[in-house]
């Protein structure tokens, strides 16, 4: 079953680190593009970044540049999210997806072959 799984939320206090997993089950994520989203309380799902299948990064959320990275780890077959300086308006389910092909989308798509169901993270004091 091809498949993809998040893991790492939690609860941080502002100005935390946490470093979130999407991990592929059934075939090899550094084949595609993998494109992190994010859905706060209440709000619409939102993409944050997108990392290609050489490494490139694109961003749809300009509030988590400079804090944000996503990361390879073709070895692990898995896609990290490094989280740094985490605010409380970064508080969201956070869900990792798959899209057929190598380049991320230059803007933000919901067109996705593959979607995780999730890891909340909560910022809060």
């Amino acid at each position: 079953q091809l498949q993809v799984v998040e893991s790492g939320g939690g609860l941080v206090q502002p100005g935390g680190s946490l470093r979130l997993s999407c991990v592929g089950t059934g075939f090899r994520l550094d084949y595609f593009s993998i494109t992190w989203f994010r859905q706060a309380p209440g709000k619409e799902r939102e993409g944050v970044q997108c990392i290609s299948s050489s490494g490139g990064i694109t961003y749809y959320t300009d509030s988590v540049r400079g804090r944000f990275a996503p990361h390879r780890d073709n070895a692990k077959n898995t896609v990290y999210l490094y989280m740094n300086r985490l605010k409380p308006e970064d508080t969201a389910v956070y869900y990792c997806a798959v899209r057929t092909g190598h380049a991320c989308p230059l803007t933000q798509s919901f067109a996705m072959d593959y979607w995780g169901k999730g890891t909340l993270v909560t910022v809060s004091s």
